[in-house]
């Protein structure tokens, strides 16, 4: 009877190893990188410009990234050719309609996020409305820190 608690054990032990997530991160130059790990990585640029990458913080500049939930899988699901594509564009177990239905919507969400970008630019002056409906017009540093935030979300979304 003890030997079922071991078999138990162990076939917890192989289900769990084989769930797997995979992570990304975007480099200073706004590349995509993916990992399968939690670990932290640390990048900082050299003085001639050049980025390094480590998982630890070798270099009195480095900064941690961050890490961004991608899918389940593994590494090797990316660049599986089943999947529709051999560039890590198609998500694993995405199928072609999904994949064409996911980039019409993130085209979508990148025209959109950059004609508010465009029209925040391009305001005589910004203006949030009050919970009486009325305008109340930003101050320059307010609209320069709404314009950065919307500059930030239109690049996060037009990648």
């Amino acid at each position: 009877m003890k030997i079922v608690p071991v078999i138990c054990a162990a076939l917890f032990a192989f289900s769990s190893a084989a769930v797997a997530d995979v992570w990304k991160w975007v480099d200073a130059n706004g590349d995509t990188h993916f990992v399968d790990s939690m670990t932290a990585i640390y990048t900082w640029t050299d003085e001639f410009g050049d980025i390094h990458y480590s998982d630890t913080p070798d270099h009195e500049d480095a900064v941690s990234v961050e890490l961004v939930w991608h899918s389940k899988g593994t590494l090797n699901d990316l660049d599986d050719p089943a999947q529709g594509s051999s560039s890590g564009s198609a998500y694993p177990g995405e199928t072609a309609d999904e994949r064409f239905e996911r980039e019409q919507a993130e085209a979508y969400y990148c025209k959109r996020a950059q004609e508010i970008y465009d029209s925040y630019v391009n305001a005589p002056r910004l203006y949030r409305t009050n919970d009486d409906g009325e305008r109340e017009y930003l101050s320059k540093e307010d609209a320069a820190a709404m314009i950065a935030e919307t500059e930030a979300r239109k690049n996060e979304l037009c990648r």
